[in-house]
């Protein structure tokens, strides 16, 4: 497809349970200061002006609940739900079963709650300008060690050449979808696509884009919050 000009669709896959968050909620029903971080996360795409739809891929016995009841009355006649599968691979197939129409996708963790909406421009700039995938990233700033199977050191990669991964993770749909079919499961879908031999680019993160995964990111994005940091709702 030539044309880059068609629709952005957000896939959000928040069926993952969050066992290292220590919730008793799956973790994107996880509240920060009184919104969920799904809420948190919807309401930062369509912020950004750049995302036409939502698909929420939700745990299965939640795949029936209203839009509205999940991320409220502003957006759910753009926000559909759909139930997620057993792997996270698994829930992004189901994502881009529903994202029909699409000419972009963005795949965006949930638990990144705090994104900031001008990261999701980043990305679609970078996409309606050329590129059928693109990361977010921010520079490695501690020494990173490989070691063995025993712990030992085996090497200190050189950092400069290092990059954090975050999201959202934009592709040109058929790209994905490609990448996607019979894959195994996968936590970066930018790394099914590399395998694919595509190439990858990438832009500059944002440190508030961090993946609240143990109860220490929750402390810290509460603590963010408690700071001052307004969200697109409290603008």
């Amino acid at each position: 497809m030539n044309d880059r000009n068609g629709p952005v669709v957000g896939i959000l896959p928040a069926a993952g349970r969050g066992v290292r968050l220590g919730e008793p909620l799956p973790k994107a029903f996880v509240e920060l200061d009184g919104r969920t971080m799904l809420d948190r996360s919807v309401e930062a795409m369509f912020a950004s002006a750049v995302v036409d739809r939502v698909v929420i891929v939700a745990p299965p016995e939640l795949a029936a609940t209203p839009a509205a009841r999940l991320v409220g009355e502003a957006f759910a006649d753009r926000v559909s739900v759909v139930a997620g599968g057993a792997e996270r691979a698994d829930s992004v197939r189901a994502g881009l079963s529903a994202a029909s129409g699409a000419r972009f996708v963005l795949v965006h963790d949930a638990a990144r709650a705090l994104t900031p909406a001008d990261l999701f421009v980043r990305v679609v700039d970078a996409l309606r300008a050329g590129s059928d995938a693109v990361i977010p990233v921010l520079p490695v700033v501690d020494t990173v060690k490989s070691v063995d199977a025993e712990g030992a050191v085996t090497g200190t990669p050189d950092r400069s050449t290092l990059r954090a991964v975050q999201t959202p993770q934009g592709f040109d749909v058929a790209l994905l979808e490609r990448a996607n079919r019979d894959a195994a499961d996968a936590t970066d879908d930018a790394g099914l696509v590399e395998r694919s031999g595509q190439r990858v680019t990438t832009v500059a993160g944002d440190p508030l884009a961090f993946k609240i995964t143990t109860p220490l990111d929750l402390v810290l994005a509460r603590a963010v919050l408690a700071s001052g940091v307004r969200t697109e709702k409290e603008m």
